[in-house]
């Protein structure tokens, strides 16, 4: 391991570190050790910035929630645009062919980080929570614009939407669902 090193921007390099750890090996693999090696530095580098492992990996999964504003953003962007259905397939392929199904298994299978993300996210699965927000706020303002039917239940179909969208995507070793499939899920159930 190189040390005396300079590192520029060193908590992004670690993020992105870990980000591809996890997206490779799981997070049974993502470790300090693993994480210090994929980015090529001294161990004690993430040591330095975080007071421990656990508290790296919750600044990573709130690193990885504020991604989803541009998500978000480019949500907003198409309301009123555009098919509805066509506009949820493009963002909810982009969110779950990203880091967010590997951040779901990791926040799951650590009692350490879920307790953190506790204190941040006191409800909810992180990540998850978060892409449900950006739909509802998404699908409200379709039914404002009078493209979904008004009597229309935006949470539930929210839930619905983000939930059985991971459930296609959570085999992160097998088949990854195409964008058709995707919208095949969306087209089912989102009233017009």
């Amino acid at each position: 391991m190189p040390t005396g090193v300079a590192m520029r921007d060193a908590r992004e390099q670690l993020f992105d570190a870990a980000e591809r750890v996890l997206l490779r090996d799981g997070p049974a693999a993502l470790t300090s050790r693993a994480v210090t090696t994929e980015a090529d530095c001294a161990k004690g580098v993430l040591h330095r910035h975080f007071a421990d492992f656990d508290a790296f990996l919750a600044e990573l999964v709130l690193d990885r929630i504020r991604r989803l504003d541009a998500q978000g953003a480019v949500l907003r962007e198409s309301v009123g645009q555009g098919s509805v259905v066509d506009n949820l397939t493009d963002m909810l392929t982009d969110l779950f062919s990203s880091v967010a199904v590997a951040v779901v298994s990791l926040t799951i299978s650590r009692d350490g980080l879920r307790a953190r993300l506790r204190e941040a996210v006191p409800t909810g699965v992180p990540i998850l929570t978060d892409a449900g927000h950006l739909v509802i706020d998404y699908l409200s303002a379709e039914r404002d614009h009078g493209r979904i039917p008004a009597g229309t239940d935006i949470g539930t179909l929210a839930l619905t939407l983000i939930g059985t969208t991971h459930m296609l995507f959570a085999d992160r070793t097998g088949h990854q669902p195409s964008p058709a499939e995707v919208r095949k899920v969306v087209d089912s159930v989102v009233p017009s």
